[in-house]
C-alpha cells in the first residue's frame, strides 16, 4: 500500500526561503577582499540570489551547466551557492591552493562555461585562461570601484552584473536528485576527481549538521566556518545555517590569529569550524596577548586528527569544548562527531578528552562499517583494525565522468582510512591506506612528488613520507638515493622541483641515505621509514 502523502522536492533554495521568511534580518558578516567588514541579511541574501539567478538567465546559461568559483567565504558566494543551484546549474567551488595544472584540468573537465573569482586569485586565472577555451566569461566578485585591470576575456564586474535585475524569482522545480554541487577531491593519486552533489543529499546533510548528533545549531548560534567555502563545501555551513536561522560569520582570507579574534570577539562567535591547524594557530595569539576569556563555547574540528594537547588547551586556558568531526569530500563531508552530550560531560576529564581525540560516532543516516583484506566486516571491539567504509544518502556513490567503481564496493565507499570502531560507536583513525600526506587539512601525495623527483639526473630513487609537523600535523620528507657520479645538492633538487608542485607541497627537507628498505615484491616499506623519522622535523628544529 502506497502512502498519501505530498511529493515534494527538497531543493537548496528553499533553505534560504525558509531563512528569508523566518529570520530575515539575521546577519551574514564577511571580512571583504576591499578591506572591510560587510554585514546583510538572509532577507537581503535571497534578494540579491534572485538577480544573480536572473543575469545567468540573460548570460545564456542552462540548466546542468557547471559554474565554477575561485572565491573565499564571503556573502558574494553564499549568493553563488544558492543563485546557481536554485537556478538549476551546478556550482563548481574550485581550490585555489591546487597546482595551476590541477586547476586547468579541473576547470576542463568540470566543462565550466562560466568562472566566478575573487580579486585574489584574478591573476592566476590570467595565466590558464589561454588553455580555457569553452569558458564564455570571467566575473570578478567585486564592485565598479575595485574592479581590476585584467587580460581576462569577456570579464565581468559582479555587482555591475547584477544590478538592476528584479530582486525577484520564479524559482524552478526540478527532480531534487538534480546536480547541485561539484567538488574535486586530491585525495587521491592521479588527477582530481569530481564529487557532484545532489540537491535531496546537500538538504539531507544540512538537516543531519543541525542536529545534536554534529553541528547542534541553533538561531541564536554564531557559527564561523573557518574552512573554505571551495573545500567540501566549507562542511555544509552555508547550509546549515540559513535552515538553523543562526548569524554567520565569514572571515574571507583573514585567516592569521589577530584577524580571527577579531571576528570572534567582535560578533561572539560561539561555535567555529575548522582544522587543527586553525586552532594552533588562534591558541597561540591568544597565549601571546594573554587572552583566556573568549566567547567561543565550541570549536568543531576536522580534516586531521584531533591532538590531545589541543584538547586539553582548549579546555584548560579558555574552558571550549574541542568538538572531534571526521568526514570526507565523498561522505557531503560531515559523517561522525563527538558533540558535548550530557553522558560526554559527565565523564572524568580524562575519559572524556580520550573520546574527544577519537572521531566520534556516526550521525543518523550514516552507516559505518570497517573491513579487512578479504572484504570481510570487523568486530567492532575497540582493538579490531580495517578499512573503513561508509554509506548513507549523502554519500558519494560514483565520481564524476569516471567509470572505475574501485572505491566503491558493494555499495560503500571505501574511505582508504584504517580505522577502530568501539562498543559504543566511536571511531578512530589509526592509519591511512594510500600514502597521502595531510597538512593542514589538504592531501599532498607523496607518489606525485617522488615522480617529479624520479626526473632529476641526480635521483637514483626517491620516497617521501608524511613526517610529524607541530602546526600542520604532517609535512612531506623527501629521502633520496644519488645516482654514482653525482653528489647530494638539496638545492639543486629543490629548484628542480619550484613550479612543477604547489608550493605548499615541497618537502620542508631533504635527507639523502645510501639505501631505502623494500618489501620482498620491491615496494618501499614506507611504514618503516615513517617509525624512523616520524619526529625528525621537531628534532632537527625544522618546523618554524
Amino acid at each position: 500500500m502506497q502512502a498519501l502523502m505530498m511529493d515534494t522536492p527538497l531543493r537548496i533554495i528553499d533553505l534560504l526561503r525558509h531563512a528569508a521568511t523566518n529570520y530575515p534580518q539575521q546577519q551574514i558578516i564577511s571580512r571583504r577582499q576591499e578591506g572591510d567588514i560587510h554585514s546583510t541579511t538572509y532577507a537581503a541574501t535571497w534578494k540579491r540570489s534572485a538577480q544573480l539567478a536572473r543575469a545567468l538567465q540573460d548570460l545564456g546559461v542552462r540548466q546542468g551547466d557547471c559554474i565554477a568559483s575561485l572565491a573565499w567565504n564571503t556573502y558574494r558566494h553564499v549568493e553563488l551557492y544558492y543563485g546557481v543551484s536554485g537556478y538549476g546549474a551546478v556550482l563548481h567551488t574550485v581550490n585555489p591552493r591546487l597546482f595551476s595544472e590541477q586547476i586547468e584540468y579541473i576547470i576542463q573537465h568540470a566543462d565550466d562555461s562560466y568562472v566566478f573569482v575573487d580579486l585574489d586569485f584574478v591573476g592566476m586565472l590570467e595565466h590558464i585562461a589561454p588553455q580555457l577555451p569553452h569558458v564564455k566569461g570571467y566575473i570578478v566578485l567585486t564592485d565598479r570601484q575595485h574592479m581590476p585591470e585584467t587580460s581576462l576575456p569577456d570579464v565581468h564586474c559582479y555587482e555591475d552584473l547584477i544590478a538592476g535585475y528584479s530582486d525577484t524569482y520564479a524559482w524552478p522545480e526540478f527532480d531534487e536528485n538534480q546536480a547541485a554541487l561539484l567538488c574535486y577531491t586530491s585525495g587521491t593519486t592521479g588527477n582530481p576527481k569530481g564529487v557532484l552533489y545532489s540537491h535531496r543529499a546537500m538538504v539531507l546533510h544540512a538537516q543531519a549538521t543541525v542536529s545534536e548528533s554534529l553541528l547542534g545549531l541553533r538561531s541564536h548560534s554564531v557559527l564561523m566556518p573557518m574552512v573554505a567555502m571551495y573545500h567540501a563545501g566549507a562542511w555544509g555551513a552555508p547550509y546549515a545555517a540559513p535552515l538553523a536561522g543562526c548569524k554567520l560569520v565569514l572571515p574571507g582570507s583573514g585567516m592569521q590569529g589577530d584577524a580571527v579574534w577579531e571576528l570572534i570577539r567582535e560578533h561572539k562567535v560561539d561555535i567555529g569550524l575548522g582544522v587543527p591547524t586553525v586552532w594552533l594557530t588562534l591558541h597561540n595569539y591568544l597565549q601571546n596577548k594573554g587572552i583566556t576569556d573568549v566567547p567561543l563555547q565550541r570549536v568543531c574540528v576536522g580534516g586531521a586528527a584531533s591532538p590531545m594537547g589541543l584538547v586539553r588547551a582548549y579546555h584548560e586556558y579558555y574552558n571550549v569544548y574541542w568538538q572531534p568531526i571526521w568526514g570526507m569530500t565523498e561522505t557531503g563531508p560531515l559523517a561522525t562527531s563527538t558533540p558535548p552530550t550530557a553522558d560526554i560531560m559527565a565523564l572524568p576529564l580524562e575519559q572524556r578528552f580520550e573520546l574527544q581525540t577519537t572521531a566520534g560516532r556516526a550521525a543518523f543516516g550514516v552507516e559505518m562499517d570497517i573491513f579487512d583484506a578479504e572484504n570481510q566486516p570487523l568486530p567492532h571491539d575497540g582493538e579490531s583494525s580495517g578499512e573503513l567504509r561508509v554509506r548513507g544518502p549523502w554519500i558519494c556513490s560514483q565520481y564524476f565522468k569516471h567509470e572505475d567503481l574501485s572505491s566503491f564496493p558493494d555499495g560503500w565507499l571505501a574511505t582508504g582510512d584504517i580505522a577502530v570502531i568501539n562498543p559504543q560507536g566511536y571511531m578512530r583513525v589509526v592509519d591511512r591506506k594510500k600514502d597521502v600526506i595531510k597538512s593542514g587539512g589538504e592531501w599532498i601525495s607523496s607518489l606525485e612528488i617522488e615522480d617529479l623527483a624520479s626526473q632529476h639526473p641526480m635521483v637514483n630513487e626517491s620516497c617521501v613520507i608524511g613526517v610529524k609537523h607541530p602546526k600542520w600535523d604532517e609535512r612531506p620528507l623527501l629521502l633520496i638515493i644519488t645516482n654514482p657520479g653525482y653528489e647530494a645538492d638539496k638545492q639543486s633538487l629543490y629548484d628542480f622541483l619550484k613550479g612543477k608542485i604547489a608550493k605548499w607541497w615541497t618537502p620542508d627537507d631533504i635527507i639523502f641515505v645510501d639505501q631505502l628498505p623494500h618489501t620482498g615484491t620491491g615496494k618501499l616499506l614506507k611504514n618503516k621509514l615513517r617509525d624512523q623519522y616520524i619526529n625528525y622535523l621537531i628534532e632537527q628544529g625544522k618546523t618554524t
